[in-house]
């Protein structure tokens, strides 16, 4: 069985946002960008919630018209060749991505983790991993906490309620990031 693998970015103080939703905070350097790189490649497909979705399929299919900066052309095309796949209740359907979650969200995202392939790398915002989270869905939390302090925005983590983790690895990136892997506490 394939594992759902969430993959964020936070701040020092747990936000993956600023207050006004900013997400110009992350330090990719060099070492912190090649990680990331081969962390996508190995992915059997990208999962995303509605939100993220519209942000990541904006962007990365025009990222070289945008951007110049050396991590977001190494991860374009990446990005553009891999699966995709959306969690959304409302969603009818997305370009370029397999809409999932209209029903029944634990079946679906089981049978999701059934299918034959490599893990799911889900990505970027907190509603859908709080939701898998909950379901005892997410079987990987790899969170690189970045230097800065946001004091405010959107949390990590929007559940209340406690969930056991156990580190099972650490890692500076760039003398400035570090990488927490956490499995849950089962």
């Amino acid at each position: 069985m394939r594992k759902i693998v969430y993959f964020v970015h936070q701040s020092v103080d747990g936000y993956i946002q600023g207050p006004n939703g900013e997400f110009d905070w992350p330090q990719m350097g060099p070492e912190l960008s090649a990680w990331s790189r081969e962390l996508s490649e190995r992915a059997g497909a990208f999962l995303y919630g509605r939100r993220v979705w519209e942000l990541m399929s904006f962007y990365w299919p025009r990222a070289e018209s945008i951007s110049k900066d050396p991590h977001d052309l190494a991860f374009a095309p990446i990005w553009r060749a891999k699966p995709k796949i959306v969690v959304s209740r409302t969603l009818p359907d997305a370009e370029g991505a397999r809409v999932v979650g209209h029903r029944d969200l634990a079946a679906e995202i089981t049978a999701l983790k059934e299918e034959p392939g490599d893990d799911l790398l889900l990505t970027g915002g907190s509603n859908l991993a709080s939701a898998l989270t909950g379901l005892g869905l997410v079987d990987e939390y790899l969170i690189v906490v970045h230097p800065v302090v946001l004091g405010g925005g959107q949390p990590v983590f929007l559940d209340k309620e406690r969930l056991g983790l156990r580190l099972v690895e650490s890692r500076p990136f760039d003398s400035c990031s570090v990488l927490l892997r956490y499995e849950p506490a089962r």
